[in-house]
C-alpha cells in the first residue's frame, strides 16, 4: 500500500504540467506526539469499553515517523499537492490492559494521505521562504489490536477522514535542492473493525516538528 501511495506522489510531480510550473518532491521526518483521546467500542470477547488513552508517539523507534509529499507550484504564491504521512501511536500498557486489551496500537502506522493547498511568500528573507498549507484526505492505519481473550486484528483499514495543517520555512541550498523545517498538525477520525466482531473508534490528533529535504524539477 505504501508503495502505491509513494508512486502516486511521484506521478504528481512527473505528470503533465505547464512548462513554467515548479514541481517539488519533499521527504521529512521529525518528532511526532499525540495528545490524549478517547477510545471506545465493542470487545470481540463481549461487552464494551470507553476510556481516555494517553497515546505515545515514539517517533524514532522502528518503524520511524516520516512523510513524503509532491507539490505543484502554479506560480510564486499558490501550490497544490499530495502528501503521505506515516505517523504512529501506542496505548500505554496500564491503560490498554485496564480496558481488556493486550495490544492497542497503530504503529505501521496512522497512515494519512491528503490533497493539499499551499500559500508561500517566496524569498521573503533572501533565500528563506515561509509557507502555510492544509489538506483533507483519508486515514488508512495499520490496526494492531489484541484482546485479552486472544482475538487479533492485524492489517490495513480505511477508517475515516483526515485533516492536515502546517506552517514552516524553506531554505534554498541551490536551484535543485532545499531544506525545510515546519510544524504540522493532523486529525483523523478512525472507526476500525476488530476480528471477532469487535470495534474501535478513536480520534487521533498528532503534533509534529518536521525537518526535511526538497528536490525541485
Amino acid at each position: 500500500m505504501k508503495l502505491v501511495i509513494l508512486s502516486a506522489v511521484a506521478a504528481l510531480c512527473l505528470g503533465v504540467a505547464p512548462a513554467s510550473a515548479e514541481m517539488e518532491v519533499s521527504l521529512y521526518s521529525g518528532w511526532q506526539t499525540a495528545p490524549h483521546s478517547r477510545a471506545s467500542g465493542d470487545h470481540p470477547d463481549g461487552g464494551s469499553y470507553n476510556a481516555l488513552i494517553g497515546w505515545e508517539g515514539r517517533s524514532f523507534e522502528a518503524p520511524p515517523y516520516y512523510g513524503v509529499r509532491g507539490t505543484w507550484w502554479r506560480d510564486e504564491k499558490l501550490g497544490f499537492g499530495l502528501e503521505f504521512t506515516h505517523a504512529k501511536v501506542y496505548a500505554p500498557d496500564s491503560e490498554k490492559e485496564a480496558i481488556g486489551f493486550n495490544r492497542m496500537e497503530f504503529t505501521d502506522g496512522i497512515n494519512l494521505i491528503t490533497v493539499n493547498a499551499y500559500r508561500r511568500w517566496q524569498n521573503q528573507w533572501r533565500d528563506i521562504t515561509p509557507y502555510v498549507g492544509g489538506g483533507i484526505g483519508l486515514s488508512i492505519p495499520h490496526v494492531d489490536v489484541e484482546s485479552a481473550g486472544g482475538e487479533k486484528t492485524f492489517g490495513y483499514q480505511v477508517t475515516g477522514p483526515a485533516v492536515r495543517l502546517l506552517a514552516g520555512v524553506n531554505y534554498d541550498l541551490s536551484e535543485r535542492f532545499a531544506v525545510f523545517g515546519e510544524y504540522q498538525f493532523t486529525y483523523s477520525n478512525n472507526e476500525a473493525d476488530l476480528e471477532g466482531g469487535g470495534s474501535l473508534e478513536t480520534e487521533i490528533k498528532t503534533n509534529a516538528l518536521n525537518f526535511g529535504v526538497t528536490l525541485k524539477f
